[in-house]
């Protein structure tokens, strides 16, 4: 059998054969792929000249190219155009994939070369960037057992294997839980607050699965709206507690048992390499390098912040009895109420301000500001092969014309696709002896699709989210290092936020919101009083929200940053960890750490605390813009080298070479209105 994921992809830039591809070609690819990856390695192990950079390390670097891109593939399928199909294979494949990755860091031959490489590597003349590699690789072995005692190695292998198993179930119990519920309602009084976006969604989800009326699910384009705008308070609740009792029911789909297994297991993995907990072994390569710097930093916020939050609960509070006589807020309210309360203070509705904000429009204004900021231009393609035909797909290119990447982007919600906005890409980026490889770009998001008459039109929270991902993507397509696995956005994940967060400032700034926000209808440009609601409503509720995201960073470190678990009840210690943040009345039978997927099933384990650390970070380099002039070319000059220099330069240094000092908590603090 002919398997096109084994073969030469002949296609416009290397690009996924996507069109080719089907989910029987997967599983013996990705064995021959492994295979092939053993024998790279294999050679590099039996090679009998002396270990250099060069037939060592850069070697290694350049090993599995084939099973890095299919990868890529599959598991970004797996996330946007899945299927239990597809879901079996990833279950069959990950404790393969776990078994070789395990086979490479425990290869005691393979160690010793880099460590002979790594013992002299003042010696060697090496450029900065490939000084830096080698201490990854050299990293990456010692901080993944290698200098572990044989029966250790075992047990290291038993470890991952199943984390790599049960993880993959978390995520999938919290994908099939989500899938499963819907609110159908056909009484039309219960619509009432409703937007006709959300209601004619709820009219077409209902008709594609032959039903009257209309259906409301978990997806997030389906259940904030609801949780915005529903005036049933009743329906609201009922929502929100589907909501939060995904995977924590009585039903195959519970992850409790699940979570305190990969807490168990990642914790005794971390005293198995003789660190204290594993945030000690993930915090090791962070910027905030320990868990007490993580723990202050989140506290000192929380201290700041806390009665802010506390205020604006209180101001919520009297909002709701004094409209609807509410006597007790609850968590099903703040949103309602916030945006009662929103349009009250500052005469602004998500509703005013989406005909503004087509998709369409704000995807070209992001490409906009990409080319006065960097000078790259995004031109649509019409002969590069789609996993679904949502997607589109653009070449970047220079000013020169010179190519820069592919970026495919992924808009609407559909069964096969996680909920949430991700970055992603399909080859990354590098040029080892002059072959170089541009990058392949995706951003995933589910916005509402558009209907007949109807663009898809933006709320303004859903703006924020389009510009966050196409800073990461920026951050990938502008990669120009000579190794991949540290190019774009292969650094440290409390950096890895920086371009993301930065970019969504634009969205309040008049100067970049005249280059895109268009009445769909009218054409007529935002209005400027608008705008200035727009930048005065920026930090309503901002209190609430800081409090509520130091809580999961607290959370985070609850489950990761502590010698001895002691867990009897997963509910128990997530309420306990939560206290001092609690801003409403506990709700029984919800639980968020069952369906965090962020921490048990992504790569942000020990490492939520990093969205407000990038914070800080782009609040800091924004008000450099703002100081310079948001389109100043001196300055976006310095930021694109930033971004072009990925994992290949420290991060507090490369910062530091943009903004000339280390990142202060000022503007963060200014901007919130917390100083």
């Amino acid at each position: 059998m002919n398997n096109p994921l084994l073969d030469i992809f002949n296609t416009p830039f290397d690009s996924a054969p996507f069109l080719s591809v089907k989910n029987e070609y997967y599983k013996s690819a990705f064995e021959k792929a492994i295979e092939m990856a053993k024998a790279e390695i294999n050679e590099i192990c039996n090679n009998s000249e002396i270990p250099t950079f060069e037939n060592t390390i850069e070697a290694m670097e350049i090993s599995g190219e084939r099973l890095s891109r299919i990868s890529s593939i599959f598991f970004n399928l797996n996330s946007a155009e899945t299927n239990d199909e597809m879901q079996q294979i990833a279950q069959e494949i990950s404790p393969l994939l776990s078994e070789f990755s395990n086979d490479i860091r425990l290869n005691p031959v393979l160690f010793e070369r880099i460590k002979s490489v790594y013992d002299q590597k003042f010696e060697l003349n090496l450029s900065d960037e490939q000084f830096r590699l080698l201490e990854k690789k050299y990293k990456n072995f010692s901080r993944n057992g290698a200098n572990l005692s044989e029966d250790k190695k075992e047990k290291l292998r038993e470890i991952d294997k199943e984390l790599s198993s049960i993880s993959l179930q978390f995520g999938q119990n919290v994908l099939a839980e989500t899938n499963a519920y819907e609110l159908h309602l056909t009484n039309e009084n219960e619509l009432k607050g409703l937007p006709d976006y959300a209601i004619q969604e709820a009219k077409k989800e209902a008709e594609s699965k032959e039903k009257t009326g209309w259906i409301f699910t978990l997806q997030a384009t389906s259940y904030l709206p609801f949780m915005t705008y529903n005036d049933n308070r009743n329906l609201r609740e009922m929502l929100f507690l589907a909501y939060g009792k995904r995977s924590f029911q009585n039903n195959e789909f519970n992850n409790e048992k699940i979570v305190k297994r990969i807490v168990e297991l990642r914790l005794e993995r971390a005293k198995l390499l003789e660190y204290k907990t594993h945030a000690d072994f993930v915090l090791e390569e962070r910027m905030a390098n320990s868990p007490q710097i993580v723990k202050d930093f989140l506290l000192d916020l929380l201290s700041k912040s806390k009665k802010f939050g506390e205020n604006d609960v209180n101001e919520l509070k009297i909002f709701a009895q004094k409209k609807d006589n509410i006597e007790t807020l609850q968590r099903w309210d703040h949103a309602y109420y916030a945006e009662k309360l929103k349009q009250e203070k500052y005469s602004l509705s998500e509703e005013e301000l989406k005909p503004y904000f087509s998709l369409e429009n704000v995807v070209n204004g992001t490409f906009t500001i990409a080319e006065r900021l960097f000078g790259i231009r995004f031109e649509k393609r019409f002969d590069i092969q789609k996993y679904h035909e949502d997607v589109e797909i653009y070449e970047v290119s220079d000013k020169q014309n010179n190519h820069l990447a592919l970026f495919y982007t992924d808009f609407f919600p559909r069964k096969g696709k996680r909920a949430g906005a991700w970055m992603t890409e399909f080859r990354g980026e590098s040029n080892v002896q002059g072959n170089s490889k541009r990058p392949h770009i995706s951003i995933v998001c589910n916005f509402t699709k558009p209907t007949k008459d109807k663009p898809s039109l933006l709320t303004f929270n859903e703006v924020t989210t389009l510009f966050h991902e196409f800073g990461h993507a920026l951050h990938g397509m502008l990669a120009n290092t000579v190794y991949e696995s540290l190019s774009g956005t292969n650094v440290y994940y409390d950096f890895v936020e920086l371009p993301s967060q930065f970019m969504e400032n634009f969205c309040y700034e008049p100067e970049a919101l005249e280059l895109f926000a268009q009445h769909y209808k009218t054409g007529e440009t935002i209005p400027q009083e608008l705008i200035e609601k727009v930048k005065k409503s920026s930090s309503f509720m901002e209190g609430y929200q800081t409090v509520r995201q130091l809580s999961f960073g607290l959370l985070d470190m609850a489950w990761h940053g502590v010698e001895e678990l002691g867990i009897n009840s997963v509910s128990d210690y997530e309420r306990k960890a939560f206290e001092p943040t609690e801003l409403y009345p506990i709700v029984e039978g919800t639980n968020m750490s069952v369906s965090f997927s962020h921490i048990f099933h992504g790569g942000y384990s020990s490492g939520y605390y990093s969205y407000k650390w990038s914070e800080v970070l782009e609040a800091d380099a924004f008000a450099y813009f703002q100081e310079t002039g948001i389109f100043n070319s001196e300055t976006a000059k310095k930021f694109k080298h930033l971004l072009e220099s990925g994992g290949s330069i420290d991060p507090m240094e490369l910062y530091k070479s943009f903004r000339g000092k280390e990142p202060s908590n000022d503007a963060l603090l200014k901007r919130a209105g917390f100083n």
